[in-house]
């Protein structure tokens, strides 16, 4: 595992948070990129003025990006929509059965396998390809677009930021986003920005590692459309709270990041660990930063909660997912599968002898 500063207590996040490093016995050619404070500005990452006139500009570079990845792979997108169904905001939360509620412990894939169609067959024979991400010309926005449709469903944060003097706000959905533990309860948030220099910093982070808090929103079909726009390429000062129109609350008990009032669901957050990474295609620069925060206030709309406040509605709550490309997922099926128990279900050692026996037999037979 890589080496890192371990956290050790709940109340860590109000201490000064840290940026660590990966160690090169675990991955290679992931060098340090942490900030010293003693460092000068040669490597604070400020270039000098004959570099400065020929590097391009984040905006610059991130057009490049958006070319290659052609996001919306359609010319024009509200012709497209208008062909489709209207939105159906009716259907209710529906639970299936598993795909085989007969499946037996060590029968491995389900029924649905057997009983596809010739053509599917046929595609489930063909052998898996291996890709290289760093194949000779294979830009690095292939890399995303792969592993956003790969990835699915995520779950979709609404990050909500404030400058430590209020004059600036921030407002920006993530899917690289997930909880990672619940004692304490800490978030992962994966930025596709270094952290230094500030100027090429995503607002956002810059932000969250000035002020050393947040406020994540998740994301709800009601108001699916405002959080979308907030992922508009806006220059620093412009406020998605305004281009959106959702509505920012000041009423947030650890942080003075506002909560947007729609939010069925929302925490508020400390920052607690920042780690960038070297980029592989462009050795040298910082192609991405994580960054774990540690949930303080959790806030819930009345009616999207049971009484023990343990279990949320899922008819109220709404949640949406994000896919790969510009497609959203809508969280409306579900089935339900208990977790076994070794020595009940699987019958202890004994029954797992069983199951080792029958699956080399199985393998001898083929």
């Amino acid at each position: 595992m890589p080496t890192s500063k371990v956290l050790t207590s709940a109340t860590n996040f109000i201490k000064p948070w840290t940026l660590s490093k990966l160690h090169h016995k675990h991955f290679p050619g992931l060098t340090s990129l942490f900030t010293k404070f003693s460092r000068s500005k040669s490597t604070h990452g400020f270039t000098n003025p004959a570099k400065m006139s020929t590097e391009p500009s984040a905006a610059e570079k991130s057009a490049a990006f958006e070319k290659v990845l052609k996001r919306n792979p359609h010319g024009d997108f509200k012709a497209v929509e208008a062909s489709r169904p209207a939105f159906d905001p009716s259907p209710k939360f529906t639970y299936f059965q598993t795909p085989q509620p007969d499946w037996a412990y060590g029968s491995g894939a389900n029924s649905l396998a057997a009983s596809a169609s010739a053509e599917t067959k046929k595609k489930d024979e063909q052998q898996h390809i291996v890709v290289d991400p760093y194949t000779e010309g294979r830009p690095p926005a292939f890399n995303y677009k792969l592993l956003i449709s790969a990835i699915v469903p995520r779950p979709i944060a609404l990050v909500s930021t404030r400058s430590a003097d209020g004059t600036t706000e921030n407002l920006a959905p993530f899917s690289y986003f997930q909880v990672i533990s619940h004692d304490p309860p800490l978030f992962t948030l994966g930025f596709a920005s270094p952290l230094t220099p500030a100027s090429r910093a995503k607002d956002s982070l810059r932000i969250l590692h000035e002020t050393g808090e947040c406020v994540i929103n998740l994301m709800s079909t009601p108001f699916l459309e405002a959080a979308n726009s907030c992922s508009t390429n806006a220059p620093l000062g412009v406020s998605e709270w305004v281009i959106s129109g959702l509505t920012p609350v000041y009423d947030t008990q650890t942080v003075k990041a506002a909560r947007a009032k729609e939010a069925v669901f929302a925490v508020e957050c400390k920052l607690v660990h920042v780690k960038e990474f070297e980029s592989r295609s462009k050795p040298g620069e910082t192609g991405s930063t994580l960054v774990v925060v540690e949930g303080t206030k959790f806030w819930i709309k009345e009616g999207a909660v049971n009484e023990e406040l343990n279990q949320m509605d899922l008819d109220v709550y709404k949640p949406v997912s994000r896919l790969g490309g510009i497609t959203y997922g809508l969280v409306r099926e579900g089935l339900e599968i208990p977790r076994p128990d070794f020595e009940k279900d699987i019958g202890g050692m004994e029954g797992y002898e069983k199951l080792k026996k029958a699956r080399e037999e199985r393998k001898e037979k083929e």
